[in-house]
């Protein structure tokens, strides 16, 4: 009852979009009270006026308005209808109020009834939404029928065209622009008036009248058993069978159901192509006029036996609904694409920001990254002219300094020439003495620090050769205290080490007193030279001082390094203490 509602809405709608408005942009209460009244008449549905008066009272705020309608025609008109009415008189009184209204004044190549099976056919493939439209998929299907009703060649390239010039201004078509859309005769040139009638006639009893098949054939009688011709009319749960194709002279039914069945059947008493349709009650004999024939009209009643015993629809309702599921599927995956190329859209913004924003902070740090090179640059410049200024200044403040200096060096040169004329030959002598006397105090703190040295040295000697000796042992020891020792031989020849640098330190240490040994000598040396000078000197001139001897006449000890700072005997008591501190290590 659903799908039915929704095809009366649709003839409907046309019957009531098509109905004067009055100046406040309503609907008049009397037209709706008659478009009720004959709604009831055609529907087979019973009228009652004091519904309607209630409904539609006069008031401001009563629903006499196209919203206001839609309530009482649910309500007491469509909920009622019980599919016992005729249908192309219902369409037929719902174009004859919309149809001089919204028609075409041109003239069609197509007359008006034929106008109207289109406006039939509209209704029933339109899309389920208002304003209502036939979608170009749709516009094709119709198109494709008509054309291979007349026996045309379908021209899909021409319709292609149409297609395209139709999908960029809008949806779909109206019904009174399909109506001028066949009535063209841009689809069908080269066909006259009347197979155009016949084509859209087909088409029309196929999708609204739901004929399946329709023709000439014989029937046998019951009662008197004789053959007679009869229009056959195949729908989804009976054949109809009258005098003419005209269908005014109706002779019977066959009401088909799923218990039907339908067997051919050989030839006898001179009839061929002969079939039987085996009801409940009855059973028909029907002879075909070929074989062809014959067998289409097996195959179309087989196909409709089985469609009843499936509960399926008739094959061109079915189809319109895969189409319309077909339709919604495409536009539910277009949406979802819509949808996604949306949220890609979206996301690509999102990124073309974040780069937007990463490309600004990049040249902001360019920016920052070229001034700070730029100061750098300016700093290095103040840096390299003020450091040249200085070199300048240190280079001008040197000159003078050692300008200075000589002329200091100069002066001073000259008043130690004159204090050298002027020195006294006794003050010189005492100076030449107190030179041997510090000379000889400098050799024996030298050779203090030489013995010093080497008892350091041969006590590090000593200790060098513990610690060689109790490596050996280590190396000798067990295995799993080989770790520990490692890390104890480790440290020992660390300590080693510091003792070598220690005793490189020391031989440097002696060496430097060795060389404070030879400078003390030498001195000495020159003391004496200067004494032997003076007193030869002052035996010339006064004869009267005695000669000053620089030491000891005793032999000296000679050590690998020089004179020795000590005699035999404290060798030999140095000799015997080494010994004990040996002995007291090991």
């Amino acid at each position: 009852m659903v799908g039915l509602k929704e095809e009366l809405l649709k003839s409907i709608w046309h019957a009531f979009t098509a109905l004067d408005l009055d100046r406040s942009g309503k609907v008049s209460k009397s037209q709706l009270k008659v478009l009720s009244h004959n709604l009831c008449t055609v529907l087979n549905v019973p009228h009652d006026p004091v519904a309607l008066e209630e409904h539609f009272r006069d008031d401001d705020e009563g629903p006499v308005s196209n919203q206001g309608y839609m309530p009482y025609l649910n309500k007491f008109i469509l909920e009622k209808v019980q599919g016992n009415f005729d249908k192309v008189e219902f369409n037929r009184m719902c174009w004859t109020l919309c149809a001089k209204k919204n028609l075409s004044k041109s003239p069609l190549l197509i007359s008006d009834e034929d106008a109207f099976k289109v406006w039939v056919i509209f209704n029933f493939l339109s899309e389920d939404k208002y304003p209502l439209i036939i979608v170009p998929e749709e516009i094709e299907y119709l198109l494709k029928k008509i054309t291979e009703a007349m026996g045309a060649g379908w021209q899909q390239e021409q319709f292609d065209h149409y297609k395209i010039a139709l999908n960029t201004s809008r949806e779909g078509l109206s019904a009174w622009e399909l109506i001028d859309l066949i009535g063209s005769g841009q689809f069908s040139k080269g066909m006259d008036r009347q197979t155009v009638s016949m084509a859209i006639n087909e088409v029309f009893n196929e999708l609204i009248l739901d004929v399946l098949k329709q023709g000439y054939l014989l029937k046998k009688g019951h009662k008197r058993k004789n053959w007679m011709e009869r229009w056959f009319v195949l729908k989804p749960n009976i054949i109809s069978y009258y005098v003419s194709e005209d269908l005014k002279d109706k002779k019977g039914d066959i009401i088909l159901d799923g218990n039907c069945c339908v067997e051919a059947l050989p030839d006898k008493d001179g009839k061929k192509c002969l079939f039987l349709i085996k009801c409940l009650d009855k059973t028909f004999e029907i002879s075909a006029s070929d074989k062809k024939k014959k067998q289409e009209w097996i195959q179309a009643i087989q196909s409709t036996v089985n469609l009843l015993r499936a509960g399926s629809p008739p094959p061109h309702k079915e189809a319109r609904q895969k189409r319309k599921e077909l339709r919604q599927k495409l536009l539910a995956e277009q949406e979802e694409l819509e949808r996604q190329m949306k949220e890609l859209q979206a996301a690509n913004e999102n990124k073309q920001k974040e780069l937007e924003t990463v490309r600004k902070q990049l040249e902001a740090a360019a920016a920052r990254a070229a001034e700070e090179e730029k100061k750098r640059l300016q700093t290095q410049v103040e840096l390299q002219d003020r450091f040249s200024l200085e070199l300048e200044r240190e280079k001008m403040v040197r000159q003078k300094m050692e300008e200075q200096v000589a002329q200091k060096s100069s002066e001073l040169e000259q008043y130690l020439q004159r204090v050298r004329e002027l020195e006294e030959m006794y003050k010189q002598l005492q100076e030449a003495l107190e030179d041997e006397k510090q000379a000889r105090q400098d050799e024996e703190t030298v050779r203090k620090l030489q013995a010093r040295l080497l008892e350091e040295e041969t006590a590090k000697r000593a200790e060098l050769e513990k610690w060689h000796l109790q490596q050996q042992q280590t190396i000798q020891m067990t295995e799993a205290e080989k770790q520990e020792l490692e890390n104890q031989r480790m440290m020992k020849e660390q300590a080693l080490q510091v003792a070598m640098e220690q005793l490189k330190q020391l031989e440097l240490e002696r060496k430097e007193a060795l060389e404070q040994y030879e400078e003390v000598k030498k001195k000495l040396e020159t003391a004496a030279n200067n004494t032997k000078s003076w007193k030869d000197k002052v035996a010339h001139h006064e004869g009267l001082i005695r000669l000053i001897e620089p030491g000891s006449k005793n032999p000296h000890l000679i050590t690998n390094w020089g004179p020795a700072a000590f005699t035999e005997a404290e060798l030999e008591e140095r000799q015997r203490s080494w010994k004990g501190k040996k002995a007291t290590s090991e």
